[in-house]
């Protein structure tokens, strides 16, 4: 049997918690969290490890390692709506409840990303305000604007 396992890792944006049920990355966390299972480092959680400090240093825009979101029907769309945003841009809260087909669901798609469980995976960071400026993210603003100016950068 598998047994899940969790991890932090020290990155440029600060410690980051991966948690792994042994067959996927289930969870990412801002700072040093605890999380199902044990804690120690796995194969997944290294692997997970290493293309997001790929990522952070602007040498990766996609990733490979296995990785599931469990949340209601809603948020399973918001965030594949998300996934779907190309690396190096944007779109707005109200461009992704748009998409969904409920324009008035704006808040709804905020939420959706406050509990996205996978940040950066799930790129919840590439939505900003209708402003055009960077508004609410779990690492918190300054980390979510540091994400986004990495993928400007990379994409000039």
């Amino acid at each position: 049997m598998i047994r899940p396992t969790y991890y932090a890792y020290q990155t440029p944006v600060g410690k980051i918690t991966i948690g792994s049920d042994g067959e996927s990355i289930v969870r990412i966390a801002f700072g040093d969290q605890i999380l199902e299972g044990s804690c120690g480092p796995s194969t997944l959680t290294n692997e997970a490890s290493t293309e997001l400090l790929q990522y952070l240093s602007g040498k990766r825009t996609s990733f490979d390692v296995p990785f599931r979101a469990e949340g209601t029907e809603f948020q399973l769309s918001v965030w594949k709506e998300v996934l779907g945003i190309p690396y190096g841009q944007t779109r707005s809260y109200a461009q992704i409840a748009s998409a969904l087909g409920n324009a008035k669901a704006t808040r709804a798609v905020g939420m959706a990303n406050n509990r996205n469980p996978l940040p950066i995976l799930i790129p919840c960071h590439r939505v900003i305000g209708s402003n055009g400026k960077p508004v609410g993210y779990a690492g918190g603003v300054k980390v979510k604007q540091f994400l986004l100016d990495i993928e400007r950068s990379a994409v000039q």
